[in-house]
C-alpha cells in the first residue's frame, strides 16, 4: 500500500495544520487512498496493464494541466516496456509531444436534441497521430483517444465511443477500469487543488 498520495501531492506533513484538517474526515481520507491503491497497486492486471494505467493517468491529468501531472509522469517513466513498443520513459516523452496538439479548453460537445441543444459547443476531436498510434499500439491509442473524450467532451460519450475501445481489444471490464481511472483522477485533481489553496491560507 502506498503512503497517502494526496498528502504527498499537496505537501502535507504529519502534525501540521492541514494534516489536522484532513484527519477530521478520516473516512474520506481513507477512501480516497483506497481508490488509488485499487487502481494503481492492484495485483489483477489481466484487463489493464500497469503501463496502460500509468500512461492513461499521466495523459488524463496532463490534459487538464493539473499540478499532479509531474507525479504521474514519474510513475509512467519508471515502467518497463509492455505490449507497447515503448518503455515508460519513452512513452512519457511521446505523450509530452502529443500534448502540444491535444491540450485545449473544455468541456464542450453536443447535447441530445432538445432544450439543451442551444448550449452545444464545438471543439477539438482529437485522435492519435499515425506515429503515436504505431508506437503505443492500437489498444493504448484507443484508450488515449477515449480519455481525451471523457476529459473535454463527456457529453459526446456514446455507444460508438465504447465500440471503438472494444474494436481495439478492450474488454468490458477493462473499459470500466479505464473509466474509473479517469473519473478518480478528476476527483483527485480537484481535491489536491482545493487543499493546495487551503494550505496557502492556513
Amino acid at each position: 500500500m502506498t503512503a497517502d498520495v494526496i498528502d504527498r501531492l499537496v505537501g502535507v506533513s504529519e502534525g501540521d495544520s492541514l494534516d489536522a484538517v484532513r484527519r477530521q474526515r478520516p473516512d474520506a481520507k481513507a477512501n480516497a487512498q483506497a481508490s488509488y491503491d485499487a487502481l494503481f497497486d492492484s495485483e489483477d492486471l489481466t484487463q489493464v496493464s500497469q503501463l496502460e494505467r500509468r500512461a492513461v493517468a499521466y495523459w488524463a491529468v496532463a490534459l487538464t494541466q493539473s499540478p499532479t501531472a509531474g507525479y504521474y509522469r514519474e510513475l509512467l517513466a519508471a515502467e518497463p516496456a509492455g505490449t507497447s513498443a515503448l518503455d515508460g520513459a519513452a512513452l512519457a516523452t511521446a505523450l509530452d509531444v502529443a500534448l502540444e496538439d491535444a491540450t485545449t479548453v473544455g468541456p464542450y460537445g453536443d447535447f441530445p436534441a432538445g432544450p439543451l441543444s442551444v448550449e452545444n459547443v464545438d471543439g477539438l476531436h482529437w485522435a492519435p497521430s499515425a506515429p503515436l498510434a504505431a508506437a503505443t499500439g492500437e489498444r493504448l491509442a484507443a484508450a488515449l483517444a477515449h480519455t481525451h473524450l471523457l476529459t473535454y467532451r463527456p457529453r459526446d460519450a456514446s455507444q460508438d465511443a465504447l465500440q471503438a475501445l472494444l474494436d481495439a481489444g478492450w474488454s468490458t471490464t477493462g473499459i470500466v477500469t479505464l473509466s474509473q481511472l479517469v473519473s478518480f483522477l478528476a476527483f483527485q485533481s480537484r481535491v489536491v487543488a482545493g487543499l493546495t489553496v487551503l494550505k496557502g491560507a492556513l
